[in-house]
């Protein structure tokens, strides 16, 4: 259209934004990684029911998981502060967040970049859909956790295989 700016995909920046994905992905897979050894065998259906401290384990998963992904905006961060983006660290981390959390922003990269917007946002749904997997695993746990408790009250006594005695 007349009066756009010629815009030109550059193999440089297709070539960056994997990068960023790929070091994005490697800190999540480490993150994730760290957050399922740190809750597992945290809880155990034949002790006594610990509401609270599940309520606990699932708010301090959830919060390591934010603080995880404002990691990674900041990696995104970096490298537009490192190309001059923009004139701050901040404004680059706001744009990196706004853009990873798919919002978008009122500022754009510039043109040189600009493919690196969309790039981001992929890169965000994907952390995102994978950070949901692990909260939904160990919300799983803990309700199978509750229920399997319940089991045993009901009954009295877990069996020898729930027990895990052979």
């Amino acid at each position: 259209m007349a009066g756009e700016p010629a815009y030109v995909t550059s193999l440089e920046e297709v070539a960056w934004g994997l990068a960023l994905i790929a070091v994005t992905i490697v800190i999540h897979g480490f993150g994730t990684t760290l957050a399922i050894l740190a809750t597992r065998g945290w809880s155990n259906p034949t002790q006594p029911e610990r509401l609270f401290l599940s309520l606990v384990l699932i708010i301090g998963l959830a919060q390591f998981l934010v603080v995880l992904h404002l990691v990674e905006v900041a990696v995104w961060a970096l490298f537009f502060f490192w190309k001059d983006c923009f004139s701050t660290l901040s404004l680059n981390y706001y744009v990196a967040l706004l853009d990873y959390t798919t919002l978008g922003s009122e500022y754009n990269l510039p043109g040189r970049w600009r493919l690196l917007e969309g790039m981001i946002a992929i890169c965000g749904l994907l952390t995102f859909a994978w950070t949901t997997s692990v909260m939904m695993g160990v919300i799983q746990q803990v309700q199978d956790d509750r229920v399997h408790r319940r089991l045993i009250d009901r009954s009295g006594q877990a069996s020898k295989a729930e027990r895990g005695i052979p």
